[in-house]
């Protein structure tokens, strides 16, 4: 990892908060695949897409592993997962490789959405969008041959935010998940926790960039004190009594390291299942860097347990 930290600071890449949203978003696509490992071969790779509550459509992909696909002709239990990228930056694209390995370790489908991205589509647009599309896939899925009775939400970073806010409105309309899987989860409207100052430079994700990742998604200051945004710490967070099981997978030298404890810590006091995993010695965005780094592929095998037991897929 500190391998990685160097080759980086060496190659003297702008900070996104020092570019445009535009440039910012194609300099995170040109960098999104460069430490990744080879893409699996899947059975199924399918381009779709899924109406929003405004009529717009929202890009979809469908991945179906091998194992997936040769059960019998029985239908294949599904993720939908969130891309992370700070509510402004990330795409289908960016987490292509990932969506491909947890289908290809798991033996389960996934759908990986575009939602709207920041600052075009500002709080709640995000998480709007990303309800919606679970609920579409719970009353749709099964025309794309997946088992809507084994369904779960997912997401990486800002991904993992709007992953926790499914969770909740799942719980509330009486949806049932068999997981939420969350990728070192923004959970805090605001930027106050220990390893927030600790890890504030030179960690991949700088503060300087949470910022402005932020000042690019809220409208005004009162939306980093709504719970859509701020899961854990927002004056109106709701209980989390009856949410799905949770998977939650951290990095130890990681600004949101603290945040995501605390989270599974929440989950456990409401009394849900909650299976933990600090990476040590990595940083934010490792697990897209496994060509290089042993804990990413340990952390795609770990949450592709974790699917597997919540789906009852056992070898």
């Amino acid at each position: 990892m500190r391998d990685v930290l160097m080759r980086m600071a060496k190659a003297k890449r702008p900070p996104f908060h020092t570019l445009t949203p535009d440039q910012a978003r194609a300099a995170y696509e040109a960098g999104a695949g460069v430490l990744e490992i080879p893409p699996a071969q899947l059975a199924r790779v399918e381009d779709f897409t899924i109406p929003a509550r405004d009529g717009h459509r929202l890009p979809a992909r469908l991945y179906l592993g091998q194992g997936a696909a040769t059960c019998g002709g029985a239908r294949a239990p599904v993720l939908l997962y969130l891309h992370g990228g700070g509510f402004t930056v990330g795409s289908i694209a960016t987490h292509d490789v990932l969506c491909r390995q947890l289908s290809h370790l798991a033996g389960c489908a996934v759908v990986s959405l575009d939602y709207r991205l920041a600052p075009m589509h500002q709080f709640p647009t995000a998480a709007h969008d990303a309800w919606d599309a679970l609920q579409w896939l719970a009353s749709h899925g099964n025309s794309l041959g997946l088992d809507t009775s084994r369904l779960a939400v997912g997401g990486d970073s800002a991904g993992g935010t709007l992953a926790t806010v499914c969770a909740v409105h799942a719980r509330d309309a009486g949806l049932p998940l068999g997981l939420q899987l969350l990728i070192y989860p923004g959970c805090v409207g605001h930027q106050s926790t220990p390893s927030h100052r600790k890890f504030a430079t030179g960690f991949v994700l700088e503060e300087a960039s949470i910022t402005w990742f932020f000042n690019q998604y809220i409208r005004s200051m009162a939306d980093r004190d709504d719970w859509q945004f701020a899961p854990l710490d927002a004056p109106n967070a709701p209980d989390l009594d009856g949410v799905a099981p949770a998977w939650v997978g951290l990095a130890e030298c990681d600004p949101l390291v603290d945040e995501g404890v605390m989270y599974a810590d929440k989950l456990r006091t409401a009394g849900v299942a909650v299976d933990i995993e600090i990476y040590r010695g990595v940083t934010h965005e490792f697990i897209k860097m496994g060509r290089v780094i042993p804990e990413a592929r340990r952390a795609h095998a770990d949450a592709a347990r974790a699917l597997r037991h919540a789906f009852d897929l056992y070898p």
